[in-house]
C-alpha cells in the first residue's frame, strides 16, 4: 500500500483507477484499508476542486413535479393561485415561507434547498 496525497488531476485520475480495482476488497484486508483511505483522499480532492453547487429550488420543484406526474395546475392551492403558480415557476417572483412550508410538505423538497437563493427573471 503506497498511499500519497491527491495534489493534481493525474494523481486523482490515478487513485480513481487504483480504487476501482480494490473497491470489493473486504474490509479486514490490506486492500480494503487502501480502499477506504483511497475514498477520503479522493472525497477532498472532489471537494475542493469539483464543488457541487446548490440546486435551484425552482428547478428542484420541476423535478419532483415531473416525478410525480404532476401539473402546473396542481401547485394552485400549495403555493397560491394560477397566476402565483405561474410567477414563481418562471422565476418572476421569489417563494415565500408559507409557500416553502408547504413545497416541504406535500412534495417532501428539504426546506434547505427551497431557500436557496435565485435569480429572478426579467
Amino acid at each position: 500500500m503506497k498511499i500519497k496525497p491527491i495534489k493534481s488531476e493525474q494523481d486523482y485520475k490515478r487513485a480513481l483507477e487504483r480504487l476501482e480495482m480494490i473497491f470489493d476488497s473486504a474490509a479486514s484486508t490490506k486492500e480494503g484499508d487502501e480502499a477506504e483511505i483511497l475514498s477520503i483522499l479522493i472525497e477532498n480532492y472532489e471537494n475542493q476542486y469539483y464543488p457541487i453547487e446548490a440546486p435551484d429550488p425552482i428547478e428542484a420543484i420541476k423535478i419532483r413535479m415531473e416525478e410525480m406526474n404532476l401539473k402546473q395546475k396542481d401547485l394552485v392551492g400549495i403555493i397560491g393561485g394560477k397566476s402565483r403558480v405561474s410567477e414563481i415557476l418562471n422565476k418572476k417572483k421569489r417563494l415565500t415561507v408559507d409557500m416553502i412550508r408547504e413545497l416541504e410538505r406535500i412534495l417532501h423538497i428539504s426546506a434547505s434547498v427551497l431557500v436557496n437563493n435565485y435569480k429572478l427573471s426579467k
